[in-house]
C-alpha cells in the first residue's frame, strides 16, 4: 500500500532544501513513505518531514548529525528526536521553531551526506 503524500511541491522550505540537497555529488530525490528523501547513491542522507513527525503543523529536516555535534544540537529547542528515525541517531530540525538559517541547514546536510556517501562522492564534493 502506498503512503499518502505528506507534502506540497509548493512548500518554500522544500524548495530551499531541494536546492541544497540536490547540489551534492550523485544526489537524488526519491519519494518514500509519502515524503521526499534525498540520497547519496541508494543511501538516505536527508528527509523532508511532514506534520506527523512531531506535531500537527510542523515541517522539518530529518538528518543524521555528526556524532561530535549531536550533544550540542539536542540542547537546542529547534531539534528533536523524530519518530522512527530517532533511535538510529537521526535528529529533526523544526522549520517552524525559528527563522530557518539555510547556511546552518547546508552544514547539517553536509555532515549527514558525508556519513553515507561513497569515498568518490566525498572526493568530488571536496574538489568542488
Amino acid at each position: 500500500m502506498a503512503h499518502p503524500r505528506t507534502y506540497s511541491n509548493k512548500d518554500p522550505h522544500l524548495k530551499e532544501l531541494r536546492k541544497i540537497c540536490l547540489a551534492f555529488p550523485e544526489s537524488s530525490e526519491v519519494e518514500a513513505w509519502g515524503r521526499p528523501t534525498f540520497r547519496a547513491g541508494q543511501k538516505i542522507f536527508a528527509v523532508f518531514g511532514g506534520p506527523d513527525e512531531k506535531t500537527e503543523t510542523s515541517y522539518c529536516l530529518i538528518f543524521k548529525p555528526d556524532p561530535e555535534e549531536r550533544p550540542a544540537l539536542v540542547q537546542d529547542k529547534r531539534f528533536f528526536s523524530p519518530r522512527y528515525w530517532g533511535p538510529g541517531g537521526w535528529l529533526g530540525l523544526d522549520f517552524d521553531a525559528a527563522k530557518v538559517d539555510w547556511q546552518e541547514v547546508w552544514e547539517l546536510v553536509d555532515a549527514s551526506y558525508r556519513q553515507v556517501a561513497l569515498k568518490r562522492m566525498i572526493k568530488a564534493l571536496d574538489q568542488s
